[in-house]
């Protein structure tokens, strides 16, 4: 009998076999839609060269991240007429993502050799005018999401080495093409680089664009590495959706140095630049000590005594202290029952999660017990930074004041769980916390940060709702819409802006169509506190009924009672969906009794 092949678990997890991927592409795809429980999106691929398999890799990958794509695919080389010309089949598709498929191909005048720097400047100019006046246009017209290439170095020099620095140099015209580009995307949040001049590096430049494909088929790249691009493209769009990995949970021994700490000692465990060995898990606790520093939850299990684990982090080379790692696990367990605790400890999903253990039979174990955790395969130990870099479980596309923070918030969530256990009365220990919190309508200076906690929120999502930062952006200008946000501080910290809500006014009902917040704060009775806001809003408005919707989903089954407990009463049941509703009375009391609520703008 043949084999059953699984495709999800490894096929498509870096590094892949971008041959393999491309011939099984029908089969893998057929596999993933037999997981349900997708965000969809519509996304259009507008190019300047062949899409091709293009669109259909991508589309492996997306639905590897949770999300089903809808596709518009645009015709060759006319991403620039498509974009700014009337185009009444992409209006009417309504583009949620764009992503524009260019390469050095497509850059329509580079300087001539002796040309000043006036006239390199102007075609500089001329060039970048023609992208600018593409994405300009998209946000104009469909205030969408825009992901856009790069360019690549090309595969010659013309000039040799000076032609990457002589004014009229053609790869010197590309990079300072590449850093407008830049400019752009650090002046307009919803735009954002596939850096396929990286990719291009990576593979090596003479494979990557390989001119045989060019001449045979118009495709701007090898045939071969469309998994590399595409894989690359999904980790940006995954990001923006909140689907980023959050917590890592790291080995010590042969992890994040070498040997045996409690057969070896300190003194003897290999760190540092005196050693080749050494010197590779000196340069991973670098790379992980700059993941704790963009928000990524660090922690640590280990089969070890405690003493002796956390012994290694005193050695002279270690960059890792313990205090970087939000939850120490060293004891004899087996592991898949300590990642279980410290995933429940973080409050997180486990699909949130990375393990990271030298030793193929603890991976192996804790795939099997918690099969939704990540647990890329490891090879050498110079190779560790590369395959976790390489995987993009942690691709940027927002990086605010709460997410450096994250892992402060984390340990001042463990100060309140212990200072919990002094008190019997959990009401008492509410009181205690002096809660604080500033509620205020959404403004701008907001938006980046409540757009990340709607996407990255899954446990407490009422509606599993999404939304783009230019969708959140649009709500300020329409007065049909109520819209609410707080953050929340007590005597240990300041947990940020935690919590979301928008609302559709239709003439006296607020039909509630995203409640968010984050689990950190859950049942410390700030629901209470924007329940309160919400039926003072009412009554100011003569809004006479609220409707709240539940839909569930595989993860927010921790709110399913949510508006039942506020009192509101069902009135409609189905398998995908739970409408309940309440009717705002005259007078009303007050269920917030422990947050002292502020206002803002």
């Amino acid at each position: 009998m043949k084999r059953k092949e699984t495709f999800n678990l490894k096929v498509l997890e870096y590094p892949f076999d971008n041959l393999y991927i491309l011939r099984n592409k029908k089969s893998i795809k057929k596999e993933l839609l037999q997981r349900g429980d997708f965000i969809k999106k519509r996304i259009a691929v507008l190019s300047g060269s062949t899409i091709g398999d293009i669109k259909n890799i991508l589309e492996l990958f997306l639905l590897n991240h949770g999300i089903k794509p809808e596709f518009y695919v645009g015709q060759f080389n006319r991403f620039y007429e498509e974009a700014v010309f009337e185009n009444a089949e992409l209006e009417k598709f309504n583009p949620e993502i764009i992503y524009i498929h260019t390469s050095n191909r497509n850059i329509s005048v580079f300087p001539d050799v002796g040309d000043d720097v006036n006239a390199c400047n102007n075609k500089l100019m001329q060039v970048y005018r023609h992208f600018k006046n593409v994405w300009n246009s998209i946000q104009e017209k469909y205030k969408c999401i825009i992901i856009q290439n790069n360019f690549e170095l090309l595969p010659y020099r013309v000039l040799g080495n000076a032609d990457i620095y002589l004014d009229y140099g053609m790869n010197y015209f590309i990079q300072k093409l590449n850093e407008k580009f830049y400019e752009y995307a650090r002046t307009n949040s919803n735009f954002f680089i596939n850096d396929i001049n990286y990719l291009s590096s990576w593979v090596g430049l003479e494979k990557w664009s390989d001119a045989s494909y060019w001449h045979l088929y118009k495709y701007s790249l090898n045939m071969e590495y469309i998994p590399i691009l595409c894989h690359n493209i999904a980790n940006i769009i995954k990001s923006i959706l909140g689907k980023n990995k959050k917590a890592l949970i790291l080995d010590l021994d042969n992890t994040l140095w070498g040997g045996v700490i409690g057969d070896d000692g300190v003194e003897n465990i290999r760190l540092g630049y005196e050693s080749p060995e050494g010197s590779a898990f000196l340069e991973f606790q670098k790379y992980i000590k700059k993941l704790g520093d963009i928000g990524v939850l660090l922690n640590i299990c280990s089969k070890n005594e405690p003493e002796a684990a956390e012994a290694g982090f005193s050695h002279p080379s270690s960059v890792l202290n313990k205090s970087d790692f939000i939850c120490f696990k060293a004891n004899w367990d087996e592991k898949y029952v300590n990642v279980s605790e410290i995933v429940k400890e973080l409050n997180i999903m486990s699909d949130s999660v990375i393990f990271i253990d030298d030793n193929p039979v603890e991976r192996d174990s804790v795939r099997r017990f918690i099969p939704s955790i990540a647990v890329p395969e490891l090879r050498n130990p110079e190779n560790y930074i590369n395959i976790l870099d390489k995987s993009g479980y942690f691709e940027v596309t927002t990086l605010s004041e709460d997410d450096i923070k994250r892992a402060k918030n984390y340990k001042d969530n463990q100060a309140r769980e212990l200072f919990k256990t002094q008190f019997s009365d959990y009401s008492e220990y509410l009181q205690s916390l002096n809660m604080k919190c500033t509620v205020s309508g959404f403004q701008s200076k907001l938006i980046p940060r409540i757009t990340q906690l709607i996407n990255k929120t899954n446990q407490f999502n009422l509606t599993t709702k999404r939304y783009t930062q230019s969708e959140v952006e649009e709500l300020l200008q329409d007065n049909s819409y109520i819209t609410l946000c707080a953050d929340l501080q007590d005597k240990f910290g300041d947990n940020g802006i935690v919590t979301a809500i928008i609302g559709k006014i239709n003439g006296e009902i607020l039909a509630i169509e995203l409640w968010v917040m984050s689990c950190r704060v859950f049942k410390r009775n700030l629901e209470y506190a924007m329940f309160d806001e919400i039926v003072g809003i009412c009554q100011k408005r003569n809004i006479r009924k609220l409707i709240g919707l539940y839909r569930p989903s595989g993860k927010n089954s921790l709110v399913k009672d949510f508006y039942k407990n506020l009192g509101f009463l069902l009135s409609y049941e189905s398998d995908n969906e739970c409408k309940w509703e309440y009717s705002v009375p005259k007078h009303y009391q007050n269920k917030n009794k422990v947050i002292e609520v502020f206002y803002g703008e």
